[in-house]
Formats: structure tokens, sequence, C-alpha cells
């Protein structure tokens, strides 16, 4: 299936000189959420999977759906101040400022899932908190990697994607 064909691009977005992929469009299609459903998790044991762990905010639609699609829990990671406690929180850097996310306090082996990786230091964030909040992170993915902005790794592969840029 063409997912790339079902990314809008939308130019300066948010502000001006950012190229904004937009998966509404694949959202919006039930073949291509089957598709990333069962491709998303191709490689992956999900007999070592407990939770998929989405990334505030269009990572928590991909997650929520593998969680429900493949009978696991789900586990938000926020921006800070948007959990109820306990929470672990963490701080770090973006390509314009910083910013800071949460996740509840707990145990488990989980899987992270965003929608775009960019320069890699929201997802980066997202598996250090993941260990301090107490999970064990077995897998990374996300739908989209803009690999022209990243080298980015986890456990010394790249980080899975459904579509490359």
């Amino acid at each position: 299936m063409d997912l790339k064909s079902l990314i809008r691009d939308v130019p300066d977005f948010p502000k001006e000189g950012i190229l904004f992929r937009d998966m509404t469009p694949l959202l919006q299609s039930p073949e291509a959420m089957s598709y990333v459903s069962k491709n998303f998790i191709q490689n992956v044991d999900l007999s070592q999977i407990d939770y998929f762990a989405g990334i505030e905010s269009r990572g928590f639609i991909l997650a929520a759906h593998l969680a429900s699609t493949h009978n696991k829990g789900f586990l938000p990671i926020r921006k800070a101040g948007k959990l109820p406690p306990p929470t672990k929180r963490i701080s770090y850097q973006l390509e314009y400022g910083s910013a800071e996310i949460e996740l509840p306090i707990g145990q488990g082996r989980i899987m992270i899932v965003d929608d775009v990786l960019a320069t890699g230091g929201t997802l980066q964030a997202a598996i250090d908190l993941s260990f301090l909040a107490g999970y064990k992170v077995q897998e990374v993915a996300v739908l989209v990697n803009l690999t022209f902005l990243n080298q980015m790794k986890f456990n010394n592969k790249e980080v899975f994607s459904l579509v490359q840029y």
C-alpha cells in the first residue's frame, strides 16, 4: 500500500519554513489503518509487549489503535501537567526550545509509537522517561521517519518506520 499518497504536505505549518506531514487522510482510510496495524508490528514479538505507549498527540491515535487491535494496554506519554499523579517527568531540548513530557509510574514491557520522527529529541525523551517511570522499552516505531533530519537508532537498529522521507 502506498501510504505516502495518504500523507498530505502542508507548507509553512505550524510556522513558516516547516513542511508538516498531515496523516489525517491516512486516518480516514480503513484500509490504510488495517495495513498500519498489521505492518507496524511485523517484526515484533507481541508476547513481549504489555502496552503500546503513544506520544502526544498523534502518537496516541496510532498507539491506541494498535493496543485495541492487538489486545494490549495503552499508555499516554503526555505534555507535562496533563496526567494525574503519580507520574515521572523529563525535560528535553527541541530544535526551537525545550519541553517536558510525563508518563504514569508503572511497570511492564512497552512499544513506543509516534507519528513522525524528525530530529529525535521527543522520541529519545520518551524512551528515557519510560525507563525512569519503571517500564522496559522493547520496541520503538514511527509512522514517518524524516531520515534527512536524524540517524536515530534504538537497540543498535534504525527506528522502524512505514514511510521514509
